[in-house]
């Protein structure tokens, strides 16, 4: 849903100013680089039209912003590469899957990635709410801790169909350290004779 406001505040120097929406809602923060490829430069006072978000710091943000009776380009479609960590999640649930319906892992272990993945997605869908509405946050190392325990494919699955911690690239890089982390830790539990008490644990043939 696109909104329309003035921009009453804006600081040219630095490329970020705020949004006061026609509906008298609550200012928003707008960013030069959410502005649309060959829109005029940004002055005060100008009348936008924009998308709404949420940013990591819980502010109302803009995105996807152009100038109002200014020819506007299409927005770019969404590149393959936010795709595939979707595609990702899904093909390691799949193989997960396989492995153990066909004997070569216990059921156990599925169902650990499944329990961990629900609860990474909650708590990506708590911490986003919470944002929304001024609420006490998850911390991300908490999210990164759900994350490394099997969580990632559910956390995946958040970030993309809720839009929350997709910017931030601090997070980001820690978020793929323990998805990297979780996998070998997976690998070294089927090669290593010093993790046959875990897969007993697990209930390995």
């Amino acid at each position: 849903m696109r909104h329309q406001g003035k921009l009453t505040k804006w600081d040219d120097s630095r490329g970020f100013g705020f949004i006061t929406p026609n509906d008298g809602s609550e200012r928003v923060f707008v960013h030069i680089k959410s502005v649309r490829r060959g829109q005029p430069r940004l002055t005060e006072t100008q009348l936008l039209t924009y998308e709404r978000t949420i940013d990591e710091r819980g502010r109302a943000q803009a995105i996807d912003v152009g100038i109002a009776g200014a020819p506007q380009a299409p927005a770019p479609r969404p590149s393959q590469t936010r795709t595939w960590p979707l595609i990702l999640a899904a093909a390691f649930f799949l193989g997960l899957a396989w492995t153990c319906f066909s004997g070569k892992a216990p059921s156990r272990l599925l169902l650990l990635y499944g329990v961990a993945s629900l609860l990474a997605f909650l708590a990506y869908w708590w911490d986003k709410s919470a944002a929304l509405h001024g609420h006490w946050r998850t911390q991300e190392k908490t999210l990164h801790l759900y994350a490394l325990l099997g969580g990632w494919p559910g956390a995946i699955a958040a970030q993309h169909l809720l839009h929350h911690k997709t910017q931030k690239a601090s997070f980001r890089s820690v978020f793929w350290i323990t998805v990297i982390a979780n996998c070998a830790a997976l690998g070294w539990l089927h090669t290593t004779q010093a993790a046959a008490p875990i897969r007993t644990f697990l209930g390995y043939v």
